[in-house]
């Protein structure tokens, strides 16, 4: 039996720190909620708007897959395995922290706020070696169609991470009915609007909602015009 598990933009946790001011989908730091810990292997999504000239300084990770997809602007990174670059929109960025890595992550502009999102998830082995990685795609490459951003090794996306989970982007041009077939079977599907719609016979969600499914193999949806989404389809 399929189970549907809505979370509403409205209802996510809010921090404002001055020159960061994040929407947390899950409890992180100062927000605690007891019933949005995670979604399976998915910790952290946050959305983040950083001021112009400000980041986040050094500091350590472990044993966690950390996702970071702009939004609006660029983020200026660097971290103890001696990587140093810049990620804008239609880029996306991988770390495995594995046994550890310290990093930063700057807005790379002195004047203009950056949007992005920040997403965290459990690997399936534990203390491997830390790497990172980024990979520029076209904007063209999300039109109307799922376009796979983050799989497993192996698993046909150009970024990968130690999960068996696959993250996808679909942006739609016109009104789109689609469907998405789950990578792996006894995986679920969590769904994220960035901006726009989407609806099912279900659920409707729009710009900043989420969707947790459970024990499906496909989803049916309609993405509306003008809208972006990301789907997570990973072990839970």
């Amino acid at each position: 039996m399929s189970t549907f598990e809505i979370h509403k933009a409205e209802d996510r946790g809010y921090a404002n720190h001055g020159w960061l001011k994040s929407y947390h989908s899950f409890s992180f730091a100062n927000y605690y909620n007891p019933e949005r810990i995670k979604f399976g292997v998915l910790r952290v999504l946050n959305d983040d708007i950083i001021s112009g000239g400000s980041g986040f300084g050094m500091h350590p990770h472990d044993n966690m897959e950390i996702i970071t997809i702009p939004l609006e602007g660029a983020l200026k990174h660097e971290d103890s395995l001696g990587n140093k670059g810049v990620i804008g929109v239609n880029e996306v960025q991988v770390m495995s922290a594995g046994n550890g890595i310290i990093h930063s992550e700057f807005n790379a502009s002195d004047t203009e706020d950056g949007k992005f999102l920040q997403i965290w998830l459990f690997p399936h082995i534990r203390d491997v070696d830390s790497r990172y990685d980024q990979y520029q795609f076209n904007s063209d490459d999300f039109l109307n169609r799922f376009q796979l951003l983050v799989s497993p090794i192996n698993g046909g996306a150009p970024l990968w991470i130690h999960q068996d989970a696959w993250v996808s982007k679909l942006n739609a041009k016109e009104n789109l009915p689609t469907s998405y077939q789950l990578k792996k079977e006894g995986n679920g599907l969590y769904i994220f609007v960035i901006e726009g719609t989407v609806e099912t016979k279900d659920f409707i969600l729009n710009k900043r909602d989420a969707v947790g499914i459970k024990g499906i193999s496909n989803q049916e949806l309609t993405v509306k015009k003008g809208s972006e989404i990301l789907i997570f389809d990973i072990p839970v």
